[in-house]
């Protein structure tokens, strides 16, 4: 699988009120190569599927990682101009 392209990247003031610790940092770091990959994380069999038939049917694409302060969201929109780091409570 060719790398998925993430534009510009953003996180939401919930993810930066704790970007600057060094372990939540590098996992947000860590999960966003994952999610360039095709490495979904933790989403359903269907949901994953669903992502891999959006990479090629210019859809947005969602990723959920677990992490130190619980799950985050990565969201790539359809054009790939945007992606997001968000705590779902955010969405």
């Amino acid at each position: 699988m060719k790398n998925l392209q993430l534009g510009k990247v953003l996180m939401t003031a919930g993810i930066a009120s704790y970007i600057d610790e060094a372990n939540f940092h590098k996992e947000v770091m860590d999960d966003l190569k994952r999610h360039t990959s095709g490495d979904w994380g933790c989403l359903s069999e269907e949901d994953k599927l669903a992502n891999d038939n959006a990479l090629n049917n210019n859809e947005r694409i969602l990723s959920a990682y677990d992490t130190c302060h619980g799950s985050i969201w990565i969201i790539t929109e359809w054009d790939r101009s945007v992606t997001t780091v968000l705590f779902p409570s955010e969405y």
